[in-house]
């Protein structure tokens, strides 16, 4: 195998990759990458002193749509908050922690299918990182 060629990946994936790489550079420690429970899943969650951080990320290639931060709706906000909870249930040495969510998008202005695999750092992306793009709403506190 050869080390000096890139990893090819899909979309989400090195979207995900980059996220965490972004993260660590800024001293966060990855804690779970695709955390899963009934309620749904959580892309990354990270840690730095005692903020907690649940990561959405989102990638498009360009669209007529919507930007890719657009798609994290409410729908979405509620099942990553009731999964962050069942996380904190799960691993109760985290409950101290200040909890916050963050949105990582990546907007690519060229058409592809996300499906895939390329080196995507080749393409020309915008990057957004959205700090606390949402917060825990007390009807969710009970589940």
């Amino acid at each position: 195998m050869n080390h000096d060629q890139p990893v090819q990946l899909n979309l989400g994936q090195w979207a995900e990759r980059q996220a965490l790489y972004v993260l660590q550079q800024q001293g966060f420690q990855l804690i779970v990458a695709n955390y899963h429970c009934r309620y749904g899943e959580i892309d990354l969650i990270v840690k730095k002193d005692m903020e907690l951080i649940f990561v959405e990320v989102k990638a498009r290639s360009i669209t007529k749509y919507a930007q890719s931060c657009e798609s994290v709706n409410f729908s979405k906000q509620k099942k990553m908050m009731k999964s962050a909870l069942c996380f904190l249930h799960a691993y109760p040495e985290f409950e101290q922690f200040y909890c916050r969510f963050d949105v990582f998008c990546f907007d690519f202005f060229q058409q592809f299918a996300k499906t895939i695999q390329h080196d995507f750092s080749k393409f020309t992306y915008d990057q957004q990182w959205i700090e606390n793009a949402f917060t825990f709403d007390q009807e969710f506190i009970n589940l």
